[in-house]
């Protein structure tokens, strides 16, 4: 590519905070997608993908080269010495060119390939349809209804074409009400709990400090008539009440309650965009500093204000949730709808339904809530080279709540911080298409479900990974977050999950799921065996019975069981096959492909049919125990934020690289894909016929 100056550069130090004395030494390679550095002594890689990097600082000459401190999206701190000043001057202009590109289509999600077995492109595309969404809502129904106007965007650009309103709305109210809000996104249904109380989201309203619009407020009064349990209905204004009028100064505003009958207001006091991104960077460098000590820490997260924000997103959404658990509707908005209202509005869903707390309705809630109702991603993520006033950490902060709430309740959430991650590492990342465009509109204007893979797609491959040991299915109720000082927790797995320290530990996760996973192998295979035993045992006393029988009929017992037939294996072989073609489907033998030859009438002359030792040898019995394993078969290290995992049918532990395929073990009852490694996968591809 013409942006790479150059492709490698040789005895790069990479400086580790906990051993700056004695840096590592090794090669650094510029791709078209990642930085990546080699240490040969350890056989260790680091990579760097160019669209996680979030800023690139070239640090004053040292005496033993020219330091390059890069920053990244995942909170991945480094600093590479560059011998020759030169040198660094090249990898420094050519990742200035790569890490954020000027346009939409230079974006990794329209080159990226995966191995041809992984999935095809169209897996996850099709997984969420709006229309499926409500309809689990039991939507559309007597009071609401679909509304088709905007089919082309014509109505709200920024909308799902799909969206559903009171059935009282008429086409005047709907049309009024979006040119009286912001950015034309009027109030909207999201989400409607089994007790008909409602959450609709929207802008703020255009009303400045004395305009009105009759059709919107008949809109919301539209809306409060849906839920026949109370007689007013709660609208959340997610900002500060400061914030709010310094909008109607500007002609924006909120609603007011003179014109706006049946209502109850609330201010919620969320900051905005720019007071978030300040306060994540005050969290960074307080993880960055050199030598910290508990005080100094403490008070430099105390300073940066950010578990004061995550604390006011948990308590907007917990007010928003307990109204609508009590049966009265809510009306959700901020300024333009997109970035506190989508935070508060998943959350409270995330509190209210434990379909949403699961794995595919998380997924499900991103989908509608985020992408659906147009999240700025490109924008807020910093995909391409934009405003940097727009970048904010809305999608992350809406991560961190998510695992506030799993940290409390960790038994109500199927998934587990691993799958938090993943997300947002790719949310940023910019492999899938995904999360690439600002709304729905972007992304079909963009083709995505035909030019990219999908991140949905690609983590069905990958689902026993992300599941949480602790998950108990029958927890079915509300949620509710504890918003007491000392329980909101600063999120270390996030935002320090790249310092090993002096002593790395396994983390804890890890070893219980691969616990759980073990057992469930092990469960699976018993179930198995003993179907295998239970039909044994019947063909076995089918078998008997019929040489009782024959042996009871009179002038047959000679004919039947003279001793040169019973050992004649060719008249033995004959006539079980015949018996087994003229038995059941679903007789346990005919099933399984077994060979006769070697079976005979004599129980003491019976052996186990060949394919047996097949089905018990696919099980690895004993798993190799993670904490005594450093390094993959291939010589890949291991760190704390490597994931291991083990063969199902060897028992072996390797790297995410070693272990990509998923085979279904015969001495398993399930027939699940499971992981298996490279060398098992094809000594089993070998014996399959």
């Amino acid at each position: 590519m013409d942006e790479i100056k150059l492709a490698k550069v040789e005895n790069v130090r990479m400086i580790d905070r906990y051993n700056t004395k004695n840096p590592t030494v090794g090669t650094l390679y510029l791709t078209a997608t990642h930085l990546i550095f080699v240490e040969p002594d350890s056989n260790k890689e680091t990579w760097i993908l160019h669209m996680h990097v979030a800023s690139i600082e070239k640090l004053p000459l040292s005496t033993t080269g020219s330091p390059l401190l890069i920053r990244c999206k995942t909170f991945l701190s480094v600093t590479f010495v560059i011998p020759k000043d030169s040198e660094c001057h090249d990898v420094y202009t050519s990742l200035l060119k790569l890490f954020q590109p000027v346009s939409i289509n230079k974006l990794y999600c329209f080159n990226y390939q995966p191995n041809k077995d992984d999935f095809p492109k169209n897996a996850g595309w099709d997984y969420f349809k709006l229309e499926a969404e409500f309809k689990h809502m039991l939507v559309p129904n007597e009071a609401w209804t679909l509304c088709t106007m905007n089919e082309k965007y014509e109505l709200c650009d920024t909308y799902p074409r799909q969206i559903y309103v009171p059935k009282e709305a008429t086409t005047l109210m709907l049309i009024s009400s979006s040119r009286f809000r912001s950015k034309g996104r009027l109030p909207a249904l999201t989400y409607l709990h089994n007790n008909k109380a409602s959450i609709c989201r929207c802008s703020q309203p255009l009303s400045g400090f004395s305009a009105r619009c009759l059709e919107d407020e008949q809109m919301l009064e539209a809306i409060r008539k849906t839920n026949s349990n109370t007689d007013y209905m709660y609208v959340v204004d997610t900002r500060p009440r400061i914030n709010a009028m310094a909008n109607r100064a500007a002609g924006k505003g909120y609603e007011n309650e003179a014109f706006y009958e049946n209502i109850k207001f609330h201010f919620l006091g969320i900051e905005n965009i720019h007071v978030q991104r300040a306060s994540l960077q005050k969290v960074l460098e307080a993880c960055e500093q050199k030598s910290p000590t508990m005080s100094a820490f403490i008070n430099a997260l105390e300073s940066s204000g950010w578990l004061k924000h995550i604390r006011s997103i948990l308590d907007t959404s917990s007010f928003i949730a307990n109204a609508v658990d009590k049966g009265v509707s809510v009306v959700v908005h901020c300024s333009d709808g997109w970035d506190r209202t989508a935070q508060v509005c998943s959350l409270a869903q995330l509190m209210l339904n434990p379909y949403y707390r699961t794995i595919k309705g998380f997924q499900a809630l991103i989908e509608k809530d985020w992408l659906a109702f147009g999240h700025k991603f490109s924008e807020r993520c910093g995909h391409i080279q934009t405003d940097a006033r727009e970048v904010s950490p809305i999608f992350t902060q809406f991560l961190d709540c998510t695992w506030q709430l799993m940290s409390q309740r960790s038994e109500a959430f199927e998934f587990n911080e691993r799958f938090l991650l993943i997300l947002h590492d790719h949310v940023h990342s910019c492999q899938f298409g995904t999360f690439v465009g600002n709304c729905e509109k972007d992304r079909l204007d963009l083709k995505l479900a035909e030019r990219t893979f999908s991140l949905w797609g690609y983590m069905a491959n990958h689902l026993n990974e992300y599941i949480n040991p602790l998950y108990k299915p029958n927890v079915d109720e509300a949620i509710k977050a504890n918003l007491a000082p000392q329980c909101i927790k600063f999120w270390r797995g996030m935002y320090s999950r790249f310092e090993s320290g002096i002593h790395p530990r396994e983390p804890l996760g890890d070893l219980l799921l691969d616990s759980k996973e073990h057992c469930n192998s092990l469960e699976d295979h018993v179930q198995h065996l003993t179907k295998r035993i239970a039909s044994f045992k019947n063909y076995i006393s089918k078998s008997a019975k019929k040489l009782q029988d024959a042996t009871s009929a009179p002038g047959k017992v000679s004919k039947e069981l003279s001793s040169n037939e019973i050992n004649d294996n060719k008249y033995n072989y004959d006539k079980k096959l015949s018996e087994l073609s003229a038995a059941d489907d679903d007789h346990p033998l005919k099933a399984s492909n077994m060979s006769f030859a070697s079976l005979s009438l004599s129980a003491e002359q019976s052996s186990p049919p060949q394919a047996l030792p097949e089905e018990i040898n696919s099980v690895a019995v004993d798993w190799k125990p993670m904490r005594n394993v450093t390094t993959c078969s291939c010589s890949t290290p291991f760190d704390q934020f490597s994931k291991k995992t083990h063969c199902w049918r060897c028992g072996d532990i390797f790297c995410e690289r070693c272990i990509d395929k998923n085979v279904a073990l015969p001495g398993h009852d399930s027939g699940k894909p499971v992981p298996v490694c490279r060398g098992c996968f094809r000594q089993m591809q070998k014996q399959s016929p």
